[in-house]
């Protein structure tokens, strides 16, 4: 399944920091059927990342790879400068010539500025090192920042998002705008699992509730992009694209009362 062109589900790699472990789990994510690995520069694992990709019995030119520039705690320089040195150093670690998606911001934090950022981005992409450019943890009002200020179209917004989190402003203004909203940490770091609905949904179907909350993102039009090292969960989460979900069952989850976000640290915008 894919929206505008990004696979979904994709793996998501952030915290999988042991090198061998990460190796492995985007190996099996792949020969599994995922065609969507994403990464980033603050996470310490692209070299991981990109071994991973070719040790893999599946064809490179298949693999939809993305990555991360400009995290406030990893990156120091933000002039022009700095942000190519960035993007040069992404590719070099995941030994790609170019990548698939680049989020040209990672948290739009610190010395950011649009303008330059996206200046320097629109030169790279002239020069095909990446083909497809998002943005990630922006408002409505930063997509539409960044959207001003580049050259290059902003085809993709990477935000958390889950039953917990619904984003419905954020998935509503994407839609209008023709950008793929990519779904991080789609299971809530976990405590989407407990929530009743998504359980009862799960008991009801034979299924784990991780499955339903993956099914649930896919039933919203967006790309979920969960976590995972183990093949078990690996293989769950992927096979949530076979499980369609009621219009009933995703007005249950819908219709969840309370709204609890994981991540927004002390450089988050003011959502």
């Amino acid at each position: 399944m894919t929206t505008q062109g990004t696979p979904a589900p994709g793996l998501g790699t952030y915290r999988n920091t042991d090198h061998d472990e990460c190796v492995g789990s985007v190996r099996t994510a792949l020969e599994v059927g995922y065609r969507h690995v994403d990464t980033a520069e603050a996470y310490g694992n692209e070299a991981a990342v990109g071994e991973g990709i070719a040790a893999a019995d599946v064809d490179v030119d298949d693999v939809f790879l993305a990555t991360k520039v400009l995290h406030p705690r990893f990156t120091d320089d933000y002039s022009a400068a700095g942000i190519e040195a960035n993007v040069r150093s992404c590719l070099e670690r995941l030994d790609v010539d170019s990548v698939d998606l680049l989020y040209g911001v990672h948290w739009p934090a610190g010395d950011y500025d649009p303008g330059t950022t996206f200046e320097v981005c629109a030169r790279l992409h002239d020069e095909g090192l990446f083909d497809r450019l998002g943005v990630c943890n922006v408002t409505v009002d930063g997509i539409e920042e960044a959207r001003e200020a580049s050259g290059v179209p902003i085809t993709a917004l990477q935000v958390e998002m889950h039953p917990l989190l619904p984003q419905r402003e954020l998935r509503e203004h994407c839609e209008d705008a023709g950008i793929d909203l990519v779904a991080y940490a789609p299971l809530g770091n976990g405590r989407v699992l407990e929530v009743s609905e998504v359980r009862e949904i799960a008991d009801e179907r034979g299924v784990s509730p991780a499955r339903v909350s993956v099914a649930w993102c896919l039933a919203k039009g967006v790309v979920p992009i969960p976590k995972a090292t183990g093949r078990d969960h690996i293989e769950d989460n992927w096979r949530a694209r076979e499980l369609d979900l009621t219009d009933a069952e995703v007005e249950r989850i819908d219709a969840i009362d309370g709204t609890e976000r994981q991540y927004s640290p002390d450089y988050a915008p003011d959502w």
